[in-house]
């Protein structure tokens, strides 16, 4: 992503604020680091230390937890544990946001203390004239400034980096470059309010499944009102019947699969906080602030994994996953790499289909990525992790779920309309060709 302009007087304090909070963790840090214990649990130190840090690096934290293809597994564990701690805004800053937007008298009621809180923004129930309750949120004042800053000195520190030979085959710089692109897209609630509505149309078949409409009349800069849900509670089958929980979870489940391989429209952020259940069981996406737009080709490759995975096709797996790899080493073994996946896929494929595990698999699939210093592109990895993600809330609602057979229906239509898109182009591409 290109380098933002940022003030140097700002850079420069948020550098000695930087050095100064990590100066301080280093010297606590350093009795550990006299001991292979020690310096194997220093992992745990991780969340107090981005915390401290600020937002920027919390978010950043947070989304670094699933790339576990990169990092080792207590790692990825201990920055899962990162949440957002902070105080709810003053209702001085949240009024002038609100001014900001031209919306300052745009709600009859307002209630200034947040229905949730986090570092990028607050959540306020809200009423309007006509008695329409609305879900507003709102932007934190003055945050993009300060997270810009903190990304150029995470880039700065990924730089000299390279400088460790432990660092030097490790795309540091990319990742923190791709982390901080996701983070600051999230202050960009045009595209959240653009992807709410995306997710809407795509998933208007799927009954069980609400996505709260924006209120577009009532939108800013800054500012984003949607539907407020009310009476929602937490992704959990308390109270359901099985046959509705095997409902919900297959509605679900297809849903996410047409995001994934049909739409190529992925909602990366499918953890237990953006999804919940309204007073008639349906299952709510509360936050759009993370979706991606797939290219094409990365969708095709990602709907052919699978569904090679599926038919226990370990070669064209292999290929796929080097084929869509953002680095190869220079000395990659190659065939070492596709046999040892081949035979992944193979053992995964001769379990019975429903008691295959997304959650089994894909750490091995990663740990064999780096032993071979295959980096996946993130375009690659986040769809994968957002599964991974989904899998541990789906089985508590239905342990029995055929993760694979509810795969292929979606994956063979995808692969029928692309072939369908393919002799279209190649039609009316003839024409022009014979001219």
């Amino acid at each position: 992503m290109p380098e933002q302009r940022v003030s140097g007087w700002l850079l420069a304090g948020r550098a000695c604020a930087t050095a100064s909070i990590l100066a301080g963790h280093l010297i606590a840090a350093l009795p550990r680091l006299l001991t292979r214990t020690g310096r194997d649990r220093l992992a745990e130190r991780a969340p107090e230390l981005l915390t401290a840090l600020g937002p920027f690096f919390v978010k950043a934290g947070q989304l670094v937890s699933t790339r576990r293809d990169l990092l080792p597994e207590r790692w990825c564990d201990a920055l899962a544990e990162l949440a957002d701690e902070v105080r709810p805004p003053r209702r001085a800053a949240v009024a002038r946001a609100l001014a900001a937007a031209g919306l300052a008298d745009a709600f009859a009621e307002f209630e200034w203390d947040p229905v949730a809180c986090g570092s990028i923004a607050s959540v306020h129930r809200a009423r309007l004239a006509d008695g329409t309750e609305v879900a507003v949120k709102v932007q934190r004042h003055g945050l993009r400034p300060v997270l810009e800053a903190d990304l150029r000195l995470a880039l700065l520190g990924a730089r000299a980096g390279r400088l460790l030979p432990s660092m030097r085959d490790l795309p540091a710089e990319e990742m923190i470059g791709q982390l901080g692109a996701a983070v600051l897209h999230q202050l960009d609630f045009t595209a959240e309010r653009e992807s709410l509505l995306l997710l809407r149309a795509n998933l208007a078949d799927h009954t069980d499944l609400r996505i709260p409409a924006p209120v577009e009349e009532l939108c800013g800069p800054g500012v984003l009102t949607m539907e407020f849900v009310p009476g929602i509670s937490r992704f959990r089958p308390l109270g359901m019947t099985p046959e509705r929980r095997r409902e919900v979870v297959r509605d679900v489940l297809r849903a996410v699969y047409r995001m994934l391989f049909v739409d190529g429209l992925v909602h990366c952020d499918l953890h237990p906080g953006n999804l919940c259940l309204d007073g008639e069981g349906r299952v709510v996406v509360l936050d759009a602030g993370f979706v991606v737009r797939l290219p094409d080709a990365v969708r095709r490759y990602f709907a052919g994994f699978f569904l090679n995975m599926a038919q226990g096709n370990g070669p064209k797996c292999a290929d796929i996953v080097l084929d869509s790899a953002a680095r190869l080493p220079a000395d990659l073994d190659r065939e070492g790499f596709r046999t040892a996946v081949t035979e992944l896929v193979d053992e995964a494929f001769g379990a019975l289909s429903k008691d295959f595990e997304l959650g089994a698999f894909a750490p091995r699939l990663f740990k064999l990525q780096r032993d071979h210093g295959v980096f996946a592109a993130a375009e690659f990895a986040f769809p994968l992790l957002s599964l991974l993600v989904l899998e541990g809330m789906i089985k508590e609602f239905d342990s029995e779920v055929d993760f694979q057979a509810e795969a292929v229906p979606v994956l063979m239509a995808s692969f029928a309309e692309d072939v369908r898109v393919d002799a279209e182009r190649a039609a009316d591409a003839a024409p022009r060709e014979r001219a």
